[in-house]
């Protein structure tokens, strides 16, 4: 039997990459961890985590600018926003620096540097400040992640022209923004500049932002937006960018060639994988479309090769590569497990908070699934009140026997409150199952309940719905 340097390798520390080396490390095995830049990849270092921080210093500010509402009185409110990027990144250095703990006391070797392929049981690492080094594997997982897409619209490498990327490494704000895509990132950075005082556009190239959340939720979602003075442009496509001190961004709209200038814009238009230069067409690794292709237990036509998160492109969501890391690490140190895409909540950290799992009506409609829904106002619940946060709503969706296919919702704490309700699919619950289980008051979780009351036809919260 060959000899190995380690028994499990990881290319790539993102969510996916360090949760798959530390398990793999639980079960026994040796492992070596390669990450060419930070531990937490893309998600802690340039994504999930910094907007997040971002996020919370606008909702702090917003916060205090009405505190006058609760009797709190603040005098002469503002912000720091070189303070603001500080802290972020003080936060990110934090949760680095834990990741790389963890990594120690589970035994798991890491090394930095770039990973390539010579083969599939050996990898060149070149780094930084030494030779390049060799190491051995007998199974390898890869998890090199995703960049943000450039799409080739004319003048796109122009001044103040920047990405998702870009933007979490500035530390003086802009003083306007047009944001090229209204999916997630987008929204959530048009929430924060907004917040912050900053006139923003937004322009889409589909009929609606947000596609995949409740269409009810994204109603109430443009009425905040346009409530902080943000311009939303769906069916609209960017056709020129021309970069300098004011940018302007040229857009075709039924027909008719139309402009939006700012002091910055941002281009969020989805994420392409990282797979290029690290040897995979080399080891004759199968790809379906730009992604790596994989079944169900993230192995790859090669077969000692996985493959976890952005690059597989399933779900591209930092949760997902975790866990597809985990059935990975499993099934690389021998065991038999395997993933399960149906029930996966999706989060956007809007104000308030939205989240969702499994179908929204629209997509019942769509799909022609007989369905049968259960809603509250957030306006009735007194916990929400108390916060002074009383828009939005629940949605929950069952089919005709009342097993759970889907929620929506966009209130308070929702992105907490989203697993409870992925918990109760994963398990094939019902709604009445929901509606029986006693939530604690005063909290906004009693807004889930309310709604499977509201299904049952007996929500006494709620106005009556008419016969």
């Amino acid at each position: 039997m060959a000899q190995y340097d380690y028994d499990i390798a990881v290319l790539g520390g993102g969510p996916g990459g360090y949760v798959a080396a530390i398990r793999a490390a639980q079960l026994g095995k040796k492992v070596a961890l390669v990450e060419a830049r930070e531990l937490g990849g893309t998600c802690l270092n340039r994504g999930c985590i910094p907007t997040k921080a971002l996020l919370h210093g606008a909702e702090v500010y917003e916060q205090t600018v009405n505190a006058s509402a609760f009797g709190v009185l603040a005098n002469e409110v503002g912000f720091d926003y070189t303070r603001m990027a500080a802290y972020k990144s003080a936060t990110v250095e934090k949760l680095v620096s834990g990741i790389g703990m963890l990594e120690k006391t589970h035994g798991v070797t890491v090394i930095n540097g770039f990973g390539r392929l010579s083969d599939a049981h050996n990898m060149v690492i070149a780094r930084s400040s030494e030779e390049s080094i060799n190491i051995s594997f007998d199974k390898l997982i890869l998890a090199t992640g995703s960049s943000p897409a450039r799409p080739p619209i004319e003048g796109i490498d122009g001044q103040n022209i920047v990405t998702s990327d870009d933007i979490l490494t500035m530390t003086e704000l802009p003083e306007s923004f047009v944001i090229i895509g209204g999916g997630v990132i987008g929204i959530e950075f048009a929430t924060l500049f907004a917040t912050l005082g900053k006139p923003v556009t937004v322009i889409e190239m589909m009929p609606s932002i947000l596609p995949g959340a409740d269409a009810d939720i994204v109603r109430t979602c443009m009425r905040v937006l346009k409530k902080k003075k943000v311009s939303i442009v769906n069916n609209a496509k960017v056709t020129k960018l021309e970069g300098g001190d004011t940018v302007t961004v040229t857009y075709e709209l039924n027909g008719k060639e139309k402009t939006a200038e700012g002091a910055c814009c941002v281009v969020s238009v989805g994420r392409k994988a990282e797979t290029r230069g690290i040897g995979l067409e080399e080891i004759g690794v199968e790809f379906n479309r730009n992604f790596i292709a994989i079944d169900d237990r993230c192995r790859t036509n090669i077969e000692n090769v996985y493959a976890i998160g952005d690059i597989t492109g399933k779900i591209q969501l930092a949760h997902v590569a975790s866990a597809q890391g985990l059935v990975a690490a499993a099934n690389a140190a021998g065991h038999d497990e395997t993933m399960n895409y149906d029930v996966v909540p999706s989060c956007i950290y809007t104000s308030p908070e939205i989240a969702f799992v499994g179908v929204s009506e629209d997509k019942a409609k769509a799909q022609g699934i007989e369905y049968k829904i259960g809603t509250f106002n957030v306006a009735g619940n007194g916990r929400a009140m108390v916060m002074g946060e009383n828009l939005g709503l629940v949605k929950l969706i069952s089919d005709m026997e009342g097993k759970l296919i889907g929620a929506q919702l966009m209130c308070p704490r929702a992105t907490d409150m989203i697993a409870e309700l992925a918990a109760v699919m994963k398990l094939g619950g019902s709604v009445k199952d929901i509606a029986d289980t006693i939530h604690p008051h005063p909290t906004v979780s009693e807004c889930v309940m309310e709604a499977a009351h509201d299904w049952e036809g007996l929500c006494c919260h709620g106005m009556p719905k008419k016969k």
